[in-house]
């Protein structure tokens, strides 16, 4: 008894790394594909749509090519466009998308644009912990910086994201 409970003091703290990981390691997925698409917006001169669905703990890629008869959004079929469902114990807490605003239900878009610039936006994931990781999309380069817990708009405003 007295081993297996040395076992499990030692090795405790290394499955809950292994829980937040699934966490850090989608929020990095994430903030890829954001990398990506401001990338591809700018060098493609199309408009690329992030879409969360929140209801659906999902999110996908949709794109418009301004330049065509008739411009409508359609999914993207680059290797930015397969649909993402994320894994069970990590879910989209919030998504805000300046100009629209908080929403924790429905879905919210963020969008690329061609002359190389992003909607601001704040994604918040969680876990089955209630951890907290903040993505925030930098509207000038697209970027989005990962920050453990709950970033707020005012530190994202007051921040060099």
């Amino acid at each position: 008894m007295f081993i297996m409970g040395l076992v499990l003091l030692v090795a405790m703290p290394y499955l809950g790394g292994y829980q937040s990981s699934r966490l850090k390691s989608e929020a990095r997925r994430l903030a890829g594909r954001s990398n990506y698409l401001y990338e591809e917006a700018g060098a493609q001169k199309v408009l690329l749509r992030l879409t969360f669905d929140l209801d659906n703990n999902a999110y996908l890629v949709t794109r418009m090519d301004p330049f065509t008869r008739r411009p409508r959004f359609v999914p993207e079929t680059g290797p930015a466009g397969r649909p993402v469902k994320l894994p069970s114990g990590v879910r989209l807490r919030d998504v805000w998308v300046e100009g629209i605003g908080n929403i924790r239900r429905g879905t919210i878009s963020s969008q690329y644009y061609p002359g190389g610039t992003a909607d601001a936006a704040l994604i918040h994931l969680t876990d089955e912990h209630g951890n907290v990781i903040t993505l925030a999309i930098n509207p000038y380069n697209g970027r989005a910086a990962i920050e453990r817990g709950d970033l707020s708009l005012e530190a994202m405003a007051s921040s060099s994201l």
